[in-house]
């Protein structure tokens, strides 16, 4: 396979021709993964909805948090999955343009609100007596829609200028697009559009970052002088979302490790494991983090598994 020296309109994805020979292998073991995504999320969703005792601001977010998950699995699985058993393995440049704007925007929205929820944590145990107050519908409504609309928009700004170069290459080393290897695609000086990413993540990430190291800040310097029952309570209330942002980290890694250094010297099962880490794992171990953790959201869920009778709200 060479590069084409003209613009073209479809972008090959190198990748699957590794996994040639067992593609339906490889096509089982990632529907069962989707089916999963959908199923552990849309049971959270499900339950957080019809339990009116959690239609709280924590629960709030985790429902978000799941529709974020289905939306980063099927942003990326079904176009997978279809190019994994195609004999040409690729796809047309306008779909890798939708499928780099649908994972950027996932990741952003993941990251958004897990800061969201951190700030959450922190008003819980850091101003107890004063949570309803400043934790109130509204304010939770205009949080979730901020986590939407403010990375939505962000990278839809930003990536206005991808769009606009010129393609002259159609090579992608990986199983699926983003804006990175859609640069090194353009035949156009992308010098600015290098910095100006850069840039764009700089800012993009330091309100959250400063949320998050804020928060977990002074829930620490509460936990140093509180009781140990105290103590317990806020180890149980953040271990859940302490375990989300670590898997979110995880992932983030092993995407940056893939996308900027040579990562060839690494078996393929563990190059393709790293690759689709990010987009897989966290929607996946998400539910089962907090479903293990919430007692109510534990209790419904295992009720929707075991039995027939319709959920009700617990006491």
């Amino acid at each position: 396979m060479k590069n084409s020296s003209v613009m073209s309109s479809v972008i090959i994805l190198e990748a699957f021709y590794s996994m040639e020979g067992l593609q339906y292998l490889y096509f089982t073991i990632f529907f069962m993964l989707y089916m999963l995504v959908v199923f552990a999320n849309t049971a959270v969703i499900f339950i957080i909805i019809i339990d009116k005792a959690l239609h709280k601001p924590m629960h709030i977010f985790l429902c978000n948090l799941a529709v974020n998950g289905i939306y980063g699995g099927t942003a990326l699985l079904p176009s997978f999955l279809s190019t994994l058993i195609s004999p040409y393995h690729e796809v047309s440049l306008a779909c890798c343009k939708a499928q780099t704007y649908f994972l950027h925007t996932y990741a952003m929205i993941e990251f958004t609100i897990l800061s969201v929820m951190c700030y959450d944590r922190y008003v819980a145990i850091c101003c107890p007596l004063q949570y309803h107050s400043i934790m109130t519908k509204t304010k939770v409504y205009k949080l979730v829609a901020l986590s939407w609309t403010y990375p939505l928009v962000a990278f839809a700004l930003f990536f206005v200028l991808t769009l606009r170069l010129k393609f002259c290459k159609n090579i992608i080393g990986k199983v699926y697009c983003i804006n990175y290897s859609l640069v090194k695609l353009s035949c156009d000086d992308t010098y600015v559009v290098n910095i100006l990413g850069l840039l764009f993540v700089v800012v993009y990430t330091f309100p959250q970052l400063v949320m998050t190291l804020y928060s977990y800040g002074h829930i620490l310097k509460i936990c140093l002088t509180a009781t140990r029952k105290s103590k317990m309570k806020a180890l149980k209330t953040c271990t859940p979302h302490l375990f989300a942002i670590l898997n979110y980290s995880v992932g983030c890694f092993f995407e940056i490790v893939q996308s900027r250094f040579d990562t060839s010297f690494l078996p393929f099962e563990t190059q393709i494991f790293m690759s689709l880490y990010f987009f897989i794992f966290p929607p996946i171990l998400n539910p089962i983090i907090y479903g293990l953790s919430v007692r109510a959201l534990r209790a419904n869920i295992s009720r929707l598994i075991c039995t027939k009778n319709k959920l009700l709200p617990l006491k």
